[in-house]
């Protein structure tokens, strides 16, 4: 059982990066670089680089790696945090917009995709599962620390 949900999971992230790939080789953006633009965008209370390691789970590495790259190529700012010298705010410049905007059609399509053929009530029940399953690790992570 446990293989399945790994086969999926891959899976998704494979016709993901597939779906994305034009937009990244037009663009000249890896798709790393591509992702932190659609983080920072699709959640936009999560601006540091920290957040993106943390939330998203891009290794820290490659993040500081397309960050900068991000920056200079004037995709992202960075922006201090009054109150907090240690921590940077990235913000998506005017620049980025139109790569958002796509990324934004390529992400509508890939969750139509996905769900095809699913019916309404099925996606609520996935989606409820989820939101307990989320709870469920919530508790455990407060019970681990």
């Amino acid at each position: 059982m446990n293989l399945l949900y790994i086969e999926y999971v891959n899976k998704m992230l494979q016709v993901y990066g597939t779906k994305c790939k034009p937009l990244c080789q037009e663009t000249k953006i890896p798709q790393t670089a591509f992702d932190i633009l659609m983080f920072l965008f699709n959640n936009p209370k999560y601006n540091t680089a920290r957040d993106i390691v943390k939330v998203r789970g891009i290794k820290a590495n490659l993040v500081s790696i397309n960050v900068d790259k991000l920056v200079n190529e004037g995709y992202l700012e960075r922006k201090d945090i009054k109150g907090d010298r240690r921590k940077t705010m990235l913000q998506i410049t005017d620049k980025a917009k139109p790569i958002i905007k796509r990324g934004k059609e390529i992400q509508e399509n890939f969750f139509k995709d996905l769900f095809a053929n699913v019916d309404d009530e099925s996606v609520k029940i996935l989606y409820k599962v989820i939101e307990n399953i989320q709870r469920n690790l919530d508790n455990i992570m407060k019970e681990g620390k």
